[in-house]
């Protein structure tokens, strides 16, 4: 494998620690673990005006959202609603918080981190349903949360790019709320992908074909469920209509493969569709900001890309066709 030299740096030291896969441990121990890896590997997170911590009526009761409010803002603000990664099993407000408080600085809107319901406790669809409501209440409370309703984007990396392009494909069928665009960093997309990507990256000290499989065990209460489109959007029988959308993908990452697809797909269904692999990095390299130059890179890619598609505002196509 030709990883990237400060990756590489990083894997030897792993292979030092006896490090065990999340799929061995039990569901708390693997989540603390894994917060714990990613704010050891995101840095000092950046300050911003405002968080605020609140709570919405989602579709089994109360849920946690986190506001970000970047420095400088007047008037009504673009909003980007974020989807923590972590396999629909593992993750909170705590684990994209370094995440958010990067994107709302580098983009200048309001993010707001949702705290949907995991699983195995609450199985599919209750995330995708949370996060859908999360979107919807955000739109409804524009005014209050001083948002512009018509620049509305979600985002999210792993599980949160696959909530988010199960949303999109929610609003457009339901009507809305209209949806600018969507971040998609290294989505699931496909329950029953069988691809290189996933037959090659079988390494134990990674994001591996077995953690991917241990995720979708969690996620789905019978496999059968995989075959929706809300869990697996590649799929989906239909994808025009839907918003445009950034895709960023890992060289040695399981998930590689179905998130170029999901691109190609997106792309053949009319919709405009920006795709970058960033090469020696494996899954996970997005929020690694304080240890990786990729990082970074990747973080302002997604900064300009969110920045242009806010700006864009004379021509516009409604993603509900």
């Amino acid at each position: 494998m030709a990883f990237d030299p400060q990756f590489q740096a990083l894997y030897q030291a792993r292979t030092g620690h006896d490090a065990r896969p999340l799929y061995t441990m039990t569901l708390d121990e693997a989540r603390a673990a894994d917060l714990a890896a990613i704010q050891a590997d995101a840095g000092t997170p950046e300050p911003v005006a405002e968080v605020v911590d609140r709570t919405f009526p989602g579709p089994g009761g109360p849920l946690p959202v986190r506001i970000y409010r970047p420095d400088g803002a007047t008037g009504p603000l673009p909003v980007l609603v974020y989807f923590f990664g972590g396999g629909w099993t593992l993750g909170s407000l705590d684990t994209s918080d370094a995440t958010c408080r990067s994107l709302t600085n580098a983009v200048g809107c309001l993010t707001v981190a949702v705290g949907y319901r995991l699983a195995p406790e609450h199985v599919f669809p209750a995330a995708v349903e949370d996060c859908f409501a999360a979107v919807r209440w955000v739109a409804e409370q524009a005014g209050q949360l001083g948002a512009d309703p018509a620049r509305i984007a979600v985002g999210g990396d792993s599980a949160g790019g696959n909530l988010s392009a199960a949303v999109t494909l929610m609003a457009r069928d339901a009507g809305g709320p209209g949806l600018l665009a969507q971040l998609l960093v290294y989505p699931n997309t496909d329950h029953l992908a069988d691809t290189a990507s996933r037959r090659e990256n079988t390494d134990p000290l990674l994001f591996n074909d077995k953690s991917v499989q241990w995720y979708w065990d969690n996620y789905l209460a019978r496999p059968e469920d995989g075959a929706n489109p809300l869990a697996s959007p590649l799929r989906a029988a239909d994808l025009s209509g839907l918003p445009q959308a950034l895709v960023l993908t890992a060289e040695y990452d399981p998930l590689r493969d179905e998130g170029e697809a999901y691109a190609q797909r997106l792309r053949d269904s009319g919709v405009q569709v920006e795709l970058t692999r960033y090469h020696g990095m494996p899954h996970g390299f997005f929020t690694m900001t304080g240890t990786l130059d990729a990082a970074g890179r990747a973080m302002d890619q997604a900064a300009a890309y969110l920045r242009d598609a806010f700006d864009r505002t004379d021509d516009r196509t409604d993603p509900r066709g």
